[in-house]
């Protein structure tokens, strides 16, 4: 999410989670809620995994299927995942065809556009870099914030975060050797990926912020309304496919179980509990974990540049974060 998010969302930049937009109603206060039975702690390490891996089975996914089937797929399984909670817990979904309106756009930009992006721009670059990709999505926020998209006050600090952080994204793509040994068609969808997050909360804070009805609820309906987009698109760019491998297959429903339907679970559960500062903190882990499992289980290449480059984004995107004291809730 980017710097400009809703009140009360769960600030997780570039998450690639649903990404859900704030429903009306605040989590409750941690008194009135039954002792988690599994301390935050693990949680919050298996929310950076699940999130971090994520661009591994993208690429796995990608070896059997066309990136807008992994997409499609990934959003049914966690749309399946979210329906099953919400009929655990018969809770109804929003009413009213403008907020339905506003959904189907969130799901575009949080969810459908972003998931088929990165999915395409796999095919030439490695899960790596497009992790680190996505850690850019709080530099887009800024941007916005400076282009007056955002009643966000840019300060002296942010704005170097933000000069900092592109500063990384060169170091990552190698900018002194001519980006030689990188797509650049890849990395572009990849970076455009990361904007449409941050232009999606600009938009859903200004359209869905305080709008009745649970996360889990808002969430669902937005992933059931970016499945219903992929299921017109994805027949009309691809045909049916001729088999189902089962490592690539098993790859999209992880991708969509775990990393779209149980991730936003977790996320929601953390806020609630530790509050969204202490969530904000997954978002630093995911390029680390994606360019660990790139490296360790899909034998990617690891140039100097990459995590020295990441740890730079890292630094400006935590920048772009920061608050003076006055502004803090």
């Amino acid at each position: 999410m980017s710097a400009s998010a809703p009140a009360g969302a769960v600030p997780v930049p570039g998450s690639p989670g649903p990404t859900a937009p704030v429903a009306g109603t605040a989590p409750g206060l941690p008194s009135a809620r039954r002792p988690p039975a599994v301390d935050w702690r693990i949680r919050f390490a298996a929310l950076s995994l699940i999130w971090g891996f994520s661009f591994l089975l993208i690429k796995v996914g990608t070896h059997g299927f066309a990136p807008l089937q992994v997409t499609l797929g990934r959003l049914v399984f966690g749309t399946a995942v979210l329906g099953a909670v919400l009929l655990v817990r018969r809770e109804r979904l929003p009413r009213g065809p403008r907020t339905w309106g506003h959904l189907a756009v969130a799901a575009f930009l949080l969810n459908a556009l972003p998931f088929t992006l990165f999915s395409y721009a796999e095919l030439t670059i490695s899960s790596t870099l497009a992790g680190i990709c996505n850690a850019t999505t709080p530099l887009w926020g800024m941007l916005l914030s400076l282009a007056a998209l955002s009643d966000d006050r840019p300060t002296r600090r942010r704005v170097a975060g933000l000069g900092i952080g592109f500063a990384g994204v060169l170091t990552v793509l190698g900018a002194w050797q001519g980006f030689s040994g990188q797509d650049p068609a890849g990395t572009a969808m990849a970076l455009v990926a990361a904007l449409s997050y941050a232009v999606g909360w600009v938009y859903v804070r200004r359209t869905l912020s305080g709008t009745d009805g649970s996360n889990v609820a808002m969430a669902g309906s937005q992933l059931l309304l970016g499945t219903l987009q992929l299921a017109v698109v994805t027949p009309l760019f691809t045909s049916f496919p001729a088999s189902f491998p089962t490592g690539p297959l098993l790859a999209v429903a992880a991708l969509g179980a775990l990393g779209t339907g149980v991730a936003f679970l977790l996320q929601y559960g953390l806020v609630a509990e530790v509050g969204p500062t202490t969530a904000t903190l997954v978002t630093y882990f995911i390029p680390v974990i994606a360019t660990a499992a790139g490296v360790a289980l899909l034998d990617e290449h690891l140039a100097w540049s990459t995590p020295a480059g990441a740890l730079i984004v890292l630094v400006g995107a935590a920048l772009t974060q920061s608050r003076t004291r006055s502004a803090r809730p």
